[in-house]
C-alpha cells in the first residue's frame, strides 16, 4: 500500500474580518439599540446600549465604525414603525455595513 500524500489549503479568510486574506479593509460595523417605552428605566437601558455597543466597536481593531441606528420607544413586535432598523437594514444590503 503506498503513502497518500497529504496538501494542506492555507486558509485565504480572515478569521476576524471575514475578508480574504489580502484585503486590508477593515469591517465596517454598525449598533442598533431599541427601548419599548419612553419610561426612565428604559432610557437609562437605551443610553447603555449605545454607550457599550459604541465602545465595543470602536475598541476593535479590525472593524470600523459604521454608525448607530436608533430606535427608542418602538415595539418589537413588528418592523413596520422601526425606521432605523429598516435604514440599516437597507444599509446593510447596499453594502454600506459589514456586520
Amino acid at each position: 500500500m503506498s503513502e497518500r500524500a497529504v496538501r494542506i489549503i492555507p486558509p485565504t479568510m480572515n478569521m476576524v474580518t471575514h475578508l480574504p486574506k489580502t484585503s486590508t479593509r477593515k469591517r465596517r460595523v454598525a449598533a442598533y439599540a431599541r427601548v419599548s417605552t419612553d419610561s426612565e428605566e428604559q432610557l437609562t437601558s437605551y443610553e447603555a446600549q449605545v454607550n457599550y455597543y459604541t465602545n465595543y466597536i470602536q475598541k476593535n481593531p479590525a472593524w470600523e465604525y459604521a454608525g448607530l441606528y436608533a430606535d427608542e420607544g418602538i415595539s418589537a413586535a413588528n418592523t413596520k414603525h422601526r425606521d432605523a432598523f429598516n435604514r440599516m437594514i437597507a444599509d446593510a444590503l447596499s453594502g454600506k455595513i459589514d456586520m
